[in-house]
């Protein structure tokens, strides 16, 4: 692996940034749904005139939003990990750990974009719709999983840079430094 393949992938490259931007628009969406519902309580509130159909608009929007952070978090290491191992057996060590733990985490989302391929495919087989709008579920939760089809990738740069300071006998960053393969 050389190091141009590393500067696409660390702070500031072209994957990096790409995540980014797919988390920003994700958070957008998000901030855009909590505003119609507070608007959707008011409404309820004052006028007993609730938001026809914004539950079925919400859950889409809540799933493509958190599934759009995915790729982004995991690039940049801000996926769940324990240090307190780490700190008791060395800094060495610390990097098979590391690299283990990235292992784990490929195959988690893997897995996890496997079940949701599965599931928008039998959405669309079954032509199941929102309960209020009527709205076509399929293409919701399909791009649910290419997105976090995407996590699957990203995982396996970040698996590979693990392995390449596994290789080298580098040793894992100090605890605290951000995403730990920068």
């Amino acid at each position: 692996m050389n190091e141009g393949f590393e500067r696409w992938v660390l702070p500031g490259g072209w994957a990096d940034r790409a995540t980014r931007w797919i988390a920003f628009i994700g958070l957008i969406g998000l901030l855009i749904i909590t505003g119609f519902i507070v608007v959707d309580i008011v409404m309820r509130a004052l006028f007993n005139a609730p938001i026809d159909g914004l539950e079925d608009i919400a859950k889409f929007t809540f799933g493509v939003g958190v599934a759009a952070c995915f790729p982004a978090g995991l690039i940049q290491g801000h996926n769940v990990s324990i240090r307190f191992l780490g700190k008791a057996v060395g800094r060495k060590r610390t990097t098979w750990l590391e690299a283990f733990g990235a292992v784990c985490t490929m195959v988690f989302f893997f897995l996890i974009a496997w079940r949701y391929v599965a599931f928008t495919l039998d959405e669309f087989a079954n032509h199941r719709y929102t309960p209020t709008l009527h709205v076509a579920t399929a293409p919701f939760w399909s791009l649910i999983a290419v997105i976090v089809c995407l996590t699957v990738p990203v995982q396996i740069v970040v698996l590979c840079l693990w392995f390449k300071r596994v290789i080298r006998g580098e040793d894992a960053p100090e605890i605290g430094d951000e995403g730990g393969l920068h």
